[in-house]
């Protein structure tokens, strides 16, 4: 599924999903750059990242995989 990655203004990652109208905030993630990871989301949900591509900033918009219903 399509994600958009951001940060709000006091630094804290939040995934948005545009078809779910979705926005949750970043709890724990895998690995500390969270590119090629799993990150959980409030809640409850978990997205397997992709690696990222050189250069990449964020906000963006990548492909990730939900992992859990």
């Amino acid at each position: 599924m399509k994600i958009m990655l951001r940060k709000d203004g006091a630094g804290v990652l939040s995934v948005y999903v545009p078809k779910k109208d979705l926005e949750e905030p970043v709890v724990s993630m895998e690995k500390p750059e969270m590119w090629g990871g799993i990150v959980t989301l409030a809640n409850g949900w978990q997205l397997e990242l992709p690696p990222a591509a050189e250069g990449l900033e964020i906000p963006c918009t990548v492909e990730a995989r939900k992992l859990n219903d």
